[in-house]
């Protein structure tokens, strides 16, 4: 296949385009671009699908062109929000700009031959440009009516929480990048989720208004939502971060390995490289009798790991996985908990709070379940387990015995769900 449009498309990776002009257009080669606000220290699986995009547009031979939004991250973007963003403070924005841009790095290919990517921080030209002139140049090319008919604007303002001016000027923002793109870079494609719509149209339209009808385009994918129609990236603990210090690379593997069936062979098209034809094998599987539960989530875990964390990462998830398995004896041992323990869901607890009290309680306390009665029922159904073993007894109480080298307890939830407790004496 030598068209992107048409690959992306198959892939389930486009919404919408506003020209079916752009399909001739990428069959040479192009800039895109796609822009990201740094509002926290780094980025999540929602993100990602913009990434995946800027890689496959990468593939064919386009170059594509990263925003850090040092200037409008200092506002955050309505788009899908009920209520205002928290104002980030200018030096904490700056270490999430330096922090996030290591998520492209791992993705992108920064030593492609032609399509080499492209970092811009939108800071270098906002935070020299005066407000007065900002509003002469640009403001003026703005119609409160169009701005008003956004529904991210009308759900807003029809809100308790209102709009602040503030973020009602941020599709200002937005649109100028794209023209400082296209003017300075050649940059002639902007994409976003479905919500952007009417930011990256905005953006186009400043551009034939300031260039006198020249023509640029837009591209949106899906947000990643799953089968009930909830975003993905979301877990109890909060997003699935691509970053390792804020989701380990085990966890990171166990979220993708939990996984409904409804969902799997759509996260393999839209987050991973993989063939579509080894994906529609795996579709073809999962319908077949004898087909072994979550062989399918198992690899696209691995998948999606290796492509956030790399090899090391995906050997150190697999290495945990494996010592956190029901039945694994063999590799309960201090010496192998010491080493991955900072790579999954752990807990300090006194041996005070450890010896003589029920597993129930230690269970809610380590935050495995919410509540005794849930854990209470999940010992009755067979899925409570401390250090691989099951616990039948819901009356069950802790000893010395129970820890593992007199200094861990694993504690479970089912087969995938586990919290290692370190116990300090």
């Amino acid at each position: 296949m030598s068209n992107v449009i048409e690959c992306l498309k198959e892939r389930g990776l486009v919404d919408a385009i506003t020209s079916e002009e752009l399909i001739k257009r990428v069959d040479s080669s192009i800039k895109l671009y796609c822009g990201f606000d740094p509002t926290a220290d780094s980025l999540h699986i929602g993100n990602l699908v913009g990434i995946v995009i800027l890689r496959w547009f990468q593939k064919f031979g386009h170059t594509p062109v990263v925003i850090l939004g040092g200037a409008t991250g200092r506002i955050g973007d309505p788009s899908g929000k009920s209520v205002e963003r928290p104002l980030l403070e200018a030096s904490t924005i700056a270490f999430n700009v330096t922090r996030i841009r290591r998520h492209f790095e791992t993705i992108l290919d920064f030593f492609h031959s032609k399509a080499r990517p492209m970092i811009f921080n939108n800071d270098e030209w906002f935070a020299g440009y005066p407000l007065i002139d900002f509003l002469r140049d640009v403001g003026k090319h703005f119609r409160l009516g169009t701005m008003l008919a956004k529904e991210s604007v009308r759900n807003r303002l029809n809100s308790e929480e209102g709009m602040s001016f503030t973020e009602f000027s941020y599709q200002l923002l937005q649109a100028y990048d794209f023209f400082h793109l296209y003017t300075h870079n050649n940059v002639i494609l902007q994409i976003g989720g479905s919500d952007q719509w009417g930011n990256i149209t905005e953006g186009l339209e400043l551009i034939r208004k300031l260039t006198g009808g020249e023509q640029a385009f837009g591209l949106t994918f899906p947000l990643l939502t799953r089968s009930d129609g909830k975003k993905f990236g979301k877990t109890e603990a909060g997003a699935v971060w691509l970053a390792a210090d804020r989701c380990s690379p085990y966890e990171f593997f166990q979220y993708f390995v939990r996984v409904p069936d409804a969902d799997v062979i759509k996260m393999m098209r839209m987050l991973t490289f993989m063939d579509l034809k080894e994906i529609r094998e795996y579709e073809m599987k999962m319908r077949e009798q004898g087909y072994v539960p979550n062989t399918a989530q198992r690899r696209l875990a691995e998948e999606m790991t290796r492509l956030i964390h790399g090899e090391e990462g995906l050997a150190k998830a697999l290495k945990v996985t494996e010592s956190a398995a029901p039945g694994a004896d063999a590799e309960l041992n201090a010496e192998s908990f010491r080493e991955i323990a900072k790579d999954m869901p752990s807990k300090e607890v006194s041996l005070a709070d450890i010896l003589g009290q029920k597993y129930v309680d230690l269970a809610v306390k380590v935050g495995l379940l919410p509540s005794k009665g849930e854990t209470v029922r999940l010992i009755q159904n067979g899925g409570a387990y401390l250090n691989n073993q099951r616990i039948d007894d819901p009356n069950f109480r802790l000893s010395e015995q129970s820890l593992i080298g007199g200094e861990f307890l694993l504690l479970g939830s089912g087969k995938k769900k586990k919290i290692l407790v370190k116990v300090l004496k």
